[in-house]
């Protein structure tokens, strides 16, 4: 008989609250995840993919331990390279997209030692330090257009910080924060027009949050540890979002698309991001202990909506992300979460509660 963790997730919206439960006890046997990871991988493979989606998935293959499948992600993402370094980029999208897949690329370069591979890479680094428009602080735009949005958060910090360039990683995670921060909401509005100086999308997208919870998590990953100022607030920043979040949190431990406007669709890839993060966070000592109840709220909710073919069901869905459906993005999550929430599984209670 299979050992489960059944939690109320009614009980759990709030940062202190009570876990009876070992912190460290997961919601199913390994096995499980890995077949989870397995059926969701099989559709994110059949899934037509863009730059940010190919990159993603490479990201997810490497969080998985799939050597083989980072590989050949990245030089299927080689096949489709601009002139000006982006990869993967099968139609013309936005400028820092193609940096989701950056820090799996440069594994795939590591590993084989292929001189083709790290040229790709190397030109992706070129692009994204020295090409892309960014304003005039210097704050990279997700957009070929003056914008920047909440998503980019994902694309090149993660890349920059795995590449070793700190500093700029950081920059470019305050200038977003700059723009786009509420601190009355603990969250992140979506879009800003930085020719106009004013937002073109205010609204809290559950994505948007996602999306920087879970890049300032592999962030804070590369960070060295000498730079313990630097982690600490890139820690308290991605406990500020989780707090965010977890205020508007369902009972059901899932979340609406706009967080804080409830007559928009139920969510199911938030949830899916805001666990991987969790996941992340308590393994590697940052976040406590205490939040791996929500966590597996949110996988166990998540998890239920899986469908017979392993499609995360009830994301905000592809191509446009205004409704409900499927995407590359959520089948990656799936694989992430359920990734990290083996091994804190697998690991040992660490004293951080």
């Amino acid at each position: 008989m299979k050992r489960r963790t059944f939690i109320s997730c009614t009980s759990l919206i709030g940062a202190g609250a009570a876990v009876a439960t070992p912190a460290f006890s997961t919601l199913a046997e390994p096995s499980e995840g890995q077949g989870r990871i397995q059926k969701a991988k099989r559709a994110a493979l059949a899934m037509q993919r863009r730059d940010w989606e190919q990159g993603i998935l490479a990201q997810a293959m490497l969080e998985a331990g799939d050597r083989e499948m980072v590989i050949l992600l990245t030089k299927a993402a080689i096949v489709q390279k601009e002139a000006d370094g982006r990869l993967a980029v099968v139609v013309n999208g936005g400028p820092t997209d193609p940096a989701m897949g950056g820090a799996a690329y440069a594994k795939a370069a590591e590993w084989t030692a292929d001189p083709q591979i790290k040229q790709a890479v190397e030109g992706l680094l070129e692009w994204i330090r020295h090409k892309a428009p960014r304003n005039a602080d210097g704050i990279l735009y997700h957009v070929f257009g003056p914008e920047i949005w909440s998503d980019g958060l994902n694309c090149a910090p993660p890349f920059l910080a795995a590449m070793g360039l700190h500093e700029e990683a950081l920059k470019q995670i305050e200038g977003y924060r700059l723009r786009l921060w509420s601190p009355e909401k603990r969250l992140l509005s979506h879009m800003w027009d930085d020719a106009k100086q004013q937002f073109k999308r205010k609204d809290f997208w559950g994505g948007g949050n996602g999306w920087a919870a879970a890049g300032m998590a592999r962030v804070i990953r590369s960070l060295p540890k000498e730079q313990r100022r630097e982690r600490g607030y890139l820690a308290a920043f991605v406990q500020d979002i989780l707090e965010g979040c977890l205020a508007h949190q369902r009972n059901d431990g899932l979340f609406h698309d706009v967080i804080d406007d409830p007559s928009t669709f139920i969510e199911t890839n938030l949830a899916q991001m805001l666990a991987f993060a969790i996941y992340e966070g308590v393994l590697a000592g940052w976040l406590p202990q205490r939040y791996l109840a929500q966590a597996n709220c949110m996988r166990d909710a998540a998890r239920k909506k899986m469908d017979a073919l392993g499609y995360v069901q009830d994301v905000c869905g592809a191509p446009h992300f205004d409704r409900s459906g499927t995407s590359t993005e959520a089948q990656a999550f799936c694989i992430m979460m359920e990734a990290a929430g083996s091994k804190v599984g697998a690991a040992r209670p660490a004293a951080n509660s």
